[in-house]
């Protein structure tokens, strides 16, 4: 328990910055589900997928802007996500 006015401060703000956090944090794995959800949905057109995937990589970097995840966690995000749409879309031979 904090003894002091700014140690009590400091518990508040804490958990303030946490739970804006883990919402941000999750709006990222969120719509990383909705990206990989297009691809195993059939019919959906190569222009929806880039368009999903543009819209995830403003939702990561907005993340990394911010400092809620490290700027190369979210280019490591960024590649595996566009290695696997080129993938899926046949631009590049599976490894």
């Amino acid at each position: 328990m904090p003894n002091t006015k700014s140690a009590k401060k400091r518990v508040l703000q804490n958990e303030k910055r946490r739970m804006r956090n883990k919402s941000v944090k999750t709006r990222i794995k969120n719509q990383i589900k909705v990206l990989k959800l297009k691809m195993e949905t059939e019919g959906t057109e190569r222009e929806d997928l880039l368009n999903e995937l543009s819209n995830t990589f403003k939702v990561i970097d907005k993340a990394a802007s911010k400092g809620i995840i490290h700027k190369r966690t979210a280019s490591r995000k960024k590649s595996r996500l566009h290695k696997h749409v080129k993938e899926y879309l046949g631009e590049v031979a599976p490894e």
